[in-house]
């Protein structure tokens, strides 16, 4: 069976850099806390643990890791941080830059005297970043077009877009067209995250092959840009949705001469591997 990896795929430059500040800290004899997945993958979240940095859900749980807490590429809301410094926590700050440069641009555009609507999914971890200090009248969160139509922006003449970074932007040009029509000064900002496209034009390149007889997609089952990645096969492809090698089955694959692999933005470099390594043995 023929393996054909996609242009595209698996970790981004910011979850990259996220895994790297924990292992920096794992070199220096240090251990600590995670809050919340690190990135959203169940591989990546074990081996963390493994180093001494097990996922928690609340800052007061640091106190009994050492101490130390790491925010994750998600980010957290100011008050989050606030919080941890009056535990006394000590912090590693492994937030995506592109997702601090949302927050910074939310606070200018919010000093602009702006409504921000923020295109993406309301308990996303990013999205609770980006608004748990907000005042609810300064902001809105949409993710269906309905939502969009629905919402009074007569009320709101001065409105900043802002995007969910594991989206790919391209999904919400119904809600900007909608925006753009009824808001009198609409303002889009440059925070998308261009790693997330790439991996889904890739896919959709792979999916364009006619001799290709499925696409296997490896990933987070928590992640929101592989989720999105096994829609865009699942288009026009069977589609197989993997966390790692081990879930695998050989049957789902009988008959197939040639299958397509891609992963999610949170998927580490060895379980691609180890996924395309199993497929081969198969054929």
């Amino acid at each position: 069976m023929d393996v054909v990896l996609a242009e595209k795929y698996g970790f981004c430059a910011g979850v990259r850099v996220a895994d790297k500040l924990v292992r920096i800290a794992v070199g220096k004899g240090q251990s600590g806390a995670i809050l919340g997945q690190v990135v959203h993958n169940e591989s990546v979240e074990k081996e963390m643990a493994g180093l001494g940095f097990p996922t928690v859900h609340r800052l007061e749980e640091a106190r009994e890791h050492a101490g130390r807490i790491v925010f994750s590429a998600h980010g957290v809301a100011p008050s989050v941080r606030a919080e941890a410094e009056a535990l006394g926590l000590a912090a590693i700050d492994t937030t995506c830059k592109f997702v601090t440069d949302i927050h910074r641009e939310i606070a200018r555009s919010l000093d602009d005297d702006c409504f921000i609507a923020v295109l993406g999914q309301k308990g996303h971890r990013e999205v609770i970043g980006y608004t748990k200090d907000l005042d609810p009248s300064r902001y809105e969160v949409f993710y269906d077009l309905d939502e969009v139509v629905a919402f009074p922006w007569e009320a709101h003449p001065r409105v900043k877009v802002v995007f969910q970074t594991t989206l790919n932007a391209d999904r919400f040009a119904d809600h900007v067209a909608e925006m753009r029509r009824r808001v009198a000064d609409l303002r889009i900002a440059d925070t998308i995250c261009y790693a997330t496209k790439e991996n889904q034009d890739a896919l959709r390149a792979l999916c364009a092959d006619p001799s290709i007889d499925a696409i296997v997609v490896i990933g987070g089952r928590h992640s929101k840009n592989t989720k999105e990645l096994v829609r865009i096969a699942e288009e026009s492809k069977r589609t197989i949705f993997v966390g790692t090698a081990a879930d695998l089955r050989e049957e789902d694959f009988s008959g197939m001469r040639k299958v397509g692999v891609t992963a999610g933005a949170s998927t580490p470099d060895y379980d691609v591997e180890a996924v395309v390594s199993r497929l081969r043995a198969m054929g």
